[in-house]
């Protein structure tokens, strides 16, 4: 997404003396009184996790759920426009930097057009772009919308500050003023009595503290395993393939969501890491290995790696190798990624450099496989998002029966659970993960803090469910995969937490 020393398509400025460390480090010393855009590769990878993006955001633009726009801050001029009702939703899209017709980037692009979004899609709004996806009359959607999440939350950053994780530097590019500044306020070395001074700190002020409640889920055991027998009832009709069926853990939160995300990124090291304040007492964090677009606007080529097949990081690489069933539903999916890039690509260029590899992570094992394109002159951001959103790997195949599927058998809505988190550049460029192992926190700022939030923490966590399905080891599943929460709530790089 950056690359050549170049940060949205222009010369990037490096940031020699001024020692700011590693992006997590950002998390402590980022002013409260500033919300914060950090997108993180916490295990770097010279190919997939290079770079890491920090921003201030100066505006948000958000499309609620009663499909009314609503605009907070100073956002470039085509955004103002949009406050209130939404007559075309593509359409105003299209509009707004980086949305439009993907193009090289060129030397002389103006001022206002550096920087980009910071970008919270929430998987409803898939049924926004595919709208054959909703349920009719006579099975209407069992999912309430509790949260109330925004379909669509954008963070404008025309400032950014880039990590190369390859060169262990940081870059910028934007504004000098408004860089210096930021410069200034972040730039105190962290020695090593400084860094005990601040752990102490933490230690000690109760303000600093996480309190998070008992994990509830959204399913009941017996209605969960219900679940699976349906959806498995339905594959055997021939409705679908496979149908991905989650449930999502709650628990109330009061406490520093950077120091959460702190103790997350430590845990977890994601590939496609995110923290990002939101306004309306709203945030997530996300610790997703899995990549759903990315986007260089100078070759036009757009890159999907969906995962499928997980094993704990302590088994057998070759077991997971050799598992026909996790092969099988890998294929699926990248068959199905091939086909929805096929809408947009050019004639041919559709390939799968690679169909599937095991990737070690912290905790885990994965089956990867990589596909790619190259997209067609007249195509725009949001038609490669209408072509490839929600990302198949957690709907299910064919997409639109498994969405709607998913609809019909789960008790709330995702919100961005499952939907996509990332960067959309003012140039085209793109970086977007698949929001798994993604918390969002709801509820109200306290003590006039960007970092402090008391609300509600929710977590979502499930997997493919096939025709072989057995529904108890489907549900035991789903409760591992909401260990790597508790991991994070528990890691000993947090602040001092309490799991009641």
């Amino acid at each position: 997404m950056f690359e050549h020393n170049e940060v949205n398509g222009l010369p990037a400025e490096d940031s020699a003396g001024v020692p700011l460390g590693p992006p997590a480090t950002l998390l402590k010393r980022w002013p409260y009184a500033r919300p914060l855009v950090l997108l993180h590769s916490g295990r770097p990878h010279p190919r997939w996790a290079r770079w890491s993006l920090a921003a201030e955001p100066v505006g948000f633009l958000t499309l609620e759920t009663d499909h009314t726009w609503r605009t907070r801050g100073k956002l470039p001029a085509p955004t103002a426009a949009l406050d209130g009702r939404v007559a075309d939703l593509e359409q105003d899209l299209s509009a707004l930097p980086g949305f439009g017709r993907i193009e090289p980037a060129s030397a002389a692009m103006e001022a206002n057009q550096a920087g980009g979004w910071a970008c919270v899609l929430s998987y409803d709004l898939g049924r926004h772009f595919e709208p054959a996806a909703q349920l009719t009359e006579d099975k209407p959607v069992r999912a309430r919308d509790d949260r109330g999440w925004p379909r669509i939350a954008l963070a404008w950053c025309p400032n950014v500050m880039v990590f190369d994780h390859a060169q262990n530097q940081w870059r910028w590019r934007g504004c000098p003023t408004a860089l210096a500044e930021l410069q200034a306020s972040l730039a105190q070395p962290m020695t090593t009595e400084l860094e005990a001074e601040l752990e102490a700190e933490l230690e000690a002020k109760p303000e600093n503290v996480q309190q998070i409640g008992t994990l509830e889920s959204s399913f009941a055991p017996e209605d969960y395993l219900n679940a699976v027998e349906r959806a498995v009832a339905y594959i055997g009709a021939g409705d679908v393939f496979q149908v991905n069926l989650t449930q999502r853990f709650s628990a109330s939160f009061d406490g520093s969501v950077r120091e959460l995300a702190r103790g997350a990124f430590t845990s977890a090291e994601p590939h496609y890491g995110a923290m990002i304040d939101l306004p309306d007492g709203r945030g997530v964090i996300s610790m997703s290995p899995e990549l759903l677009l990315e986007v260089d606007p100078r070759t036009r080529q757009v890159v999907t790696r969906p995962i499928k097949g997980t094993r704990p990081g302590t088994a057998d690489p070759a077991e997971l190798e050799q598992s026909e069933k996790d092969c099988a539903e890998l294929t699926m999916i990248t068959d199905l990624m091939r086909n929805d890039l096929g809408r947009v690509c050019r004639l041919g260029s559709v390939r799968v450099p690679e169909p599937r590899v095991i990737e070690a992570h912290p905790t885990v094992l994965h089956g990867v496989s990589t596909v790619t394109g190259v997209l067609r002159d007249e195509i725009t951001m949001v038609d490669l998002l209408r072509a490839t959103f929600p990302g198949g790997s957690i709907t299910g195949a064919p997409k639109i029966r498994a969405m709607q599927i998913i609809d019909e058998l789960e008790p709330v809505r995702r919100g961005a659970y499952c939907g996509s988190i990332g960067w959309i550049g003012a140039d085209g460029s793109a970086r977007l993960n698949i929001a798994i192992r993604t918390m969002m926190l709801t509820g109200e700022r306290t003590l006039d803090r960007w970092d402090r939030l008391q609300g509600v923490l929710d977590y979502g966590a499930g997997g493919g469910i096939v025709a072989d399905s057995i529904p108890e080891a489907e549900y035991r599943e789903s409760l591992d995969k909401a260990a790597v929460l508790r991991m994070a709530i528990k890691a000993p790089e947090t602040a001092a937490s309490t799991v009641k």
